[in-house]
């Protein structure tokens, strides 16, 4: 039988495979020449909005998290000392996840739950988990729905412009963002009255995306913007995928939805995570690496979600899940969690480089005193046995010594609503 570690090393699959430096550095190149408007760089999208200025206390706001199945949407407010309340809190059903709707219908369910609060409040921080155009007016042009939503005359439409028409509120303020943006913004919730240097927003779910904040000075593709300023950019990292890949990954990429595209959020993410694993090991099942029987067990195997893996790999006395039930001995079970945890640990390794880039990118944090705030969402990355750890370890090891920055990671209950509102708050 072939071992576990000779499996990996004829791959190249594992941590231990990644140059880290050789990634930052291509992570950084492209996020220059994505600045620059090079087509075949990273999309580095403005966002016209400022993440470095103060937010305003004692106003009221809507916020708006609409994404997945969810549309969520509360009054928030923040007092003089930063503490936020949040009032009148409504949850329902995305419009369109249920059956399609047409554009009216779409806004009209929408504008339906936000006008009562709205009428009490003095603008909208509007949370919209969906590829979108945002316009320096700060309304955002929606490119494509995902997360089957059926609503496809909404495609190429203002979604702020047209929920403010649907709710008779043409005049009222309002600021549309994504999610990743939102998680760098209530990091600020969290920073009242403490110092820090910069913000970065890192999501690690279903899928990965960064963003900080940028000098206007080098967003060379907008040459009219005050080059003064700043403000946030959305990097859309995920899409990132100059990364050198295993030829497990190679296969593994011929069954997705997307193959060539979204490299290094196949490697890291919740949404892809359970099929690589389950690609390889049905590799290591054809390579002799278990027993006859599991490995007919797991050849069986449909599906294997991240979700799973995550399962089989806790110790804590829960069910562990469908892998489990196709493991007959010692030696394979040893060798299943040698495997998931050596891609769990790139996963935590790659992921690291992507934050790592936008830290250096950055050029702050040189100080104790005034640290860098990485604000990060998304169950992946605290649910899945091994992935922070293994994310904080090479976090740790890169940006110490000639690198050193200072930097300090944060969680925000309800990111998403919490960012919408201080969109809206921002001076």
């Amino acid at each position: 039988m072939k071992t576990v570690q000779q499996f990996l090393n004829d791959h190249k699959l594992g941590a231990a495979f990644v140059d880290m430096k050789q990634l930052i550095g291509i992570i950084t190149a492209d996020m220059v020449n994505g600045l620059k408007g090079d087509k075949d760089a990273l999309r580095m999208i403005p966002t016209y909005i400022e993440a470095d200025n103060k937010f305003r206390t004692g106003m009221k706001v809507v916020a708006i998290d609409a994404g997945g199945t969810n549309f969520r949407a509360a009054i928030v407010m923040f007092t003089g000392d930063g503490k936020m309340e949040i009032s009148e809190l409504i949850s329902s059903r995305m419009p369109g996840i249920d059956g399609e709707v047409s554009k009216d219908k779409f806004f009209e369910i929408m504008a339906g739950q936000i006008k009562p609060l709205a009428e009490k409040c003095e603008g909208i921080g509007f949370c919209f988990s969906y590829p979108s155009e945002i316009l320096p007016n700060k309304d955002g042009i929606l490119l494509t729905f995902c997360k089957e939503v059926q609503a496809p005359g909404v495609v190429g439409q203002q979604v702020g412009k047209n929920l403010l028409e649907t709710m008779g509120m043409s005049g009222k303020p309002i600021v549309v963002l994504n999610d990743t943006v939102a998680t760098l913004l209530a990091g600020k919730s969290k920073a009242f009255g403490k110092d820090y240097d910069t913000y970065i927003g890192f999501i690690l779910g279903t899928g990965t995306n960064t963003c900080y904040s940028e000098s206007n000075s080098n967003i060379l593709k907008k040459p009219e913007l005050d080059r003064s300023r700043s403000q946030i950019i959305n990097i859309e990292s995920g899409s990132f995928s100059k990364v050198t890949r295993s030829d497990i990954d190679d296969a593994f990429d011929k069954t997705t939805t997307n193959p060539g595209e979204y490299a290094i959020e196949k490697m890291t993410s919740g949404g892809y995570i359970g099929g690589l694993s389950l690609t390889a090991l049905k590799q290591a099942a054809e390579e002799n690496v278990f027993s006859e029987k599991t490995a007919l067990a797991i050849k069986s195997l449909k599906e294997l979600s991240t979700g799973d893996a995550g399962r089989y790999l806790t110790n804590d006395g829960s069910p562990r899940g469908i892998l489990a039930e196709k493991i007959h001995d010692g030696h394979d079970e040893r060798s299943v969690f040698e495997i998931l945890e050596a891609i769990i640990e790139r996963a935590g390794k790659v992921a690291a480089a992507e934050v790592a880039a936008v830290v250096l990118k950055t050029n702050k944090g040189n100080a104790k005193e005034r640290p860098i705030l990485v604000t990060i969402e998304g169950t992946t990355f605290y649910r899945l046995k091994g992935l922070r750890p293994s994310f904080e370890k090479y976090m740790s090891l890169y940006l110490s010594g000639d690198l050193k920055r200072y930097y300090e990671f944060t969680e925000v209950p309800q990111s998403s609503l919490v960012g919408a509102a201080l969109a809206a708050l921002i001076e």
